[in-house]
């Protein structure tokens, strides 16, 4: 694995975890402590790309996908709404 794949892997996480809201730097820090050290480097594009969203789109896009769908975003906010159990009680 390269240095570069290593460095943006930190630094994803690093901008997860510190979003400026305690929600988001929760929901985000957990699930890319998580996804991270296995994820794809197209995937962590997308990650990081994800994350120069404003929070509150991304907690639209998170916690009421019915109303924010995510656009490119789709299967990573399923991801992530999978990880922290979200997805069974839309469903549920």
């Amino acid at each position: 694995m390269s240095d570069d794949l290593l460095s943006r892997r930190r630094r994803a996480a690093y901008r997860a975890s510190h979003r400026g809201t305690k929600e988001m730097d929760i929901t985000l820090g957990r699930f890319a402590d998580s996804a991270l050290p296995g994820m794809p480097a197209e995937t962590l594009a997308l990650f990081e790309r994800f994350l120069t969203l404003p929070d509150p789109d991304l907690q639209e896009m998170i916690w009421h996908p019915e109303l924010e769908p995510g656009g490119e975003f789709a299967g990573l906010v399923a991801q992530v709404r999978a990880f922290h159990g979200l997805e069974r009680a839309a469903n549920g």
